[in-house]
């Protein structure tokens, strides 16, 4: 064997080798997993598909609606603390 064939031949370092073989053993194990049967994701039938996008739509809308009360939360807190009524007032009288 010359030394033009270097392509195919097995590296020489231990580690290099061991990088080699984890090499094909993923490129042929990937190639095998195209082989397998495609497995659909979602259903065909327009009825399940009305129902997944429905409920797709419900989830995104909610959590929109999640952002939004918590941005205004935040408003009043911000608003709150500008005023100064979160701090204690020395001068209120107690309640004996």
């Amino acid at each position: 064997m010359s030394k033009k064939i270097a392509i195919l031949s097995f590296p020489r370092k231990r580690e290099s080798r061991i990088f080699y073989l984890i090499f094909l053993f993923f490129f042929f194990f990937n190639s095998l997993a195209f082989a397998e049967e495609k497995i659909p994701v979602f259903p065909t039938t327009p009825v399940d598909v009305y129902a997944i996008y429905t409920s797709l739509v419900v989830f995104w809308l909610a959590i929109i609606g999640l952002i939004v009360v918590i941005k205004m939360k935040l408003n009043e807190i911000e608003r709150i603390q500008k005023l100064g009524i979160d701090k204690e007032d020395s001068d209120a009288p107690l309640l004996d």
